[in-house]
């Protein structure tokens, strides 16, 4: 990381570290034993994509498992101690022969598991509002998020800092050396089958009040990239009980030469770079929400993550769906609409569309990769019905319907196989998801 970093780091971490402006985490800790929480999430998933560009195979994947999250309290004292489990344990359902979409592992032979269980342990230790956590972990952060949309998390192995002893200020960082992906039972392995040998990230988010919110996450991942990523939110409450929201977004990347991305339009590896920012606004009331979005792409490459151990989910951007919108210089627009079936006596059912459109995709031959030779497009329509047990034995159990129609020009499709493609090409996706959350303690 360069110099400049470590030291506004240290500095964010210094200032938080010595401030006691509010009452601390740690003063109200209840014991190892007390504070203890323990859950599993019972999953059953169904991924089913029908590839329509004549080129790459259909899949089709359905598994059930149990991810559970076991953490002890803290003890009591001026630095607390504590421990923590989370993993999963899984089994196919059906022969799934024709999995690939990251949803179950498969062996050296391209067939899926019958079963199979990951995770891992971690300690960690609270001194006033600051925890440090070393183990396997979930990260959430917009820069190296886990792929948590598929049957089981992403992992990340490493050592994380979260403070928050500065009031509405919450700062972050951290360093993780192994990587273990959704469908992978290696405990150090990226998307390409390596190791990852060090990721720092480090980031901070502020609530300037309860209508405004900014944050700032970066990320080094050693002889891969380096990756910013900036948010400012605005929610204001109307007169007639509407709801304004305003959004803006923005990641830049840069990539070292050894790094894997697959929409460059450069032969120049280690020039590669992107910008991709968004904005959107939202209006709600009542039972219905609607959001506008438009989202931009820059650079010699498309917003190429998840390549380098970078996660899976690290798209936190408007107009994704199936497909993410993120090609080389892509412009798209997208709408989207959420209605909650309450006043119906339907409490918990809500279904949400969305169209985006897709256009000026730079389109490069594969073997002279910074001659244009055409400007491709893509639509997506999507849908997704989701209801939520509210009350009784199952409350919070939720089924999820999901489905996507994406389409997109020959080019990007790579239909005659001489250009860069899309990753995930013209495509109908089915995805139900049940699950069932069980409180253990």
């Amino acid at each position: 990381m360069p110099k400049a970093k470590k030291i506004t780091l240290a500095v964010l971490i210094n200032a938080a570290l010595i401030s006691s402006t509010y009452a601390s985490e740690q003063s109200e800790a209840k014991g190892f034993i007390e504070d203890a929480n323990g859950s599993v999430l019972f999953r059953t998933g169904f991924l089913n994509r029908d590839k329509k560009d004549g080129l790459t195979n259909d899949t089709s994947s359905t598994a059930q498992t149990a991810i559970f999250d076991l953490q002890s309290g803290f003890t009591k004292g001026l630095v607390g101690f504590g421990v923590g489990v989370v993993g999963d344990a899984s089994f196919k359902l059906g022969a799934n022969n024709n999995t690939g979409n990251q949803m179950i592992p498969v062996d050296d032979r391209g067939f899926a598991y019958d079963h199979w269980a990951r995770g891992g342990a971690n300690v960690k230790a609270r001194i006033s509002n600051t925890t440090v956590t070393y183990g396997t972990q979930v990260s959430t952060l917009p820069v190296m998020a886990s792929n948590q949309a598929r049957l089981v998390p992403e992992y990340y192995t490493g050592v994380f800092v979260e403070s928050n002893e500065i009031p509405n200020l919450n700062v972050v960082a951290g360093k993780f050396t192994k990587n273990q992906m959704s469908n992978q039972i290696s405990t150090d392995k990226d998307v390409t089958g390596q190791g990852l040998d060090r990721a720092v990230v480090w980031g901070a988010k502020y609530k300037f009040n309860d209508q405004l919110n900014s944050s700032y996450y970066g990320l080094d991942v050693q002889d891969k990239l380096e990756r910013h990523y900036a948010n400012v939110n605005f929610t204001r409450s109307l007169k007639d009980k509407s709801t304004l929201t305003l959004d803006a977004m923005g990641y830049h990347t840069k990539w070292d030469k050894d790094a894997l991305t697959d929409s460059h339009t450069t032969d120049d590896l280690a020039n590669r770079k992107n910008s991709i920012w968004a904005v959107s606004v939202g209006y709600g009331k009542d039972v219905h929400n609607v959001m506008l979005s438009y989202q931009d792409n820059t650079g010699n490459t498309g917003y190429d993550y998840g390549y380098n151990a970078d996660g899976l989910q690290s798209i936190y951007v408007p107009n994704s769906y199936l497909g993410d919108f993120n090609g080389n210089d892509e412009k798209s627009v997208g709408l989207q609409y959420n209605y909650n079936f309450k006043n119906h006596g339907l409490p918990g059912l809500n279904w949400t569309t969305a169209f985006v459109y897709g256009w000026d995709i730079d389109i490069a031959k594969i073997t002279d990769r910074s001659k244009i030779i055409d400007q491709a497009e893509e639509h997506e329509l999507f849908n997704q019905v989701k209801y939520t047990v509210q009350t009784g034995a199952l409350k919070d159990a939720s089924l999820r319907v999901r489905y996507s129609y994406l389409r997109s020009s020959d080019t990007y499709n790579n239909v005659s196989g001489q250009y860069v493609s899309n990753v995930i090409g013209s495509t109908n996706e089915w995805r139900l998801f049940l699950d069932i959350p069980v409180k253990l303690f």
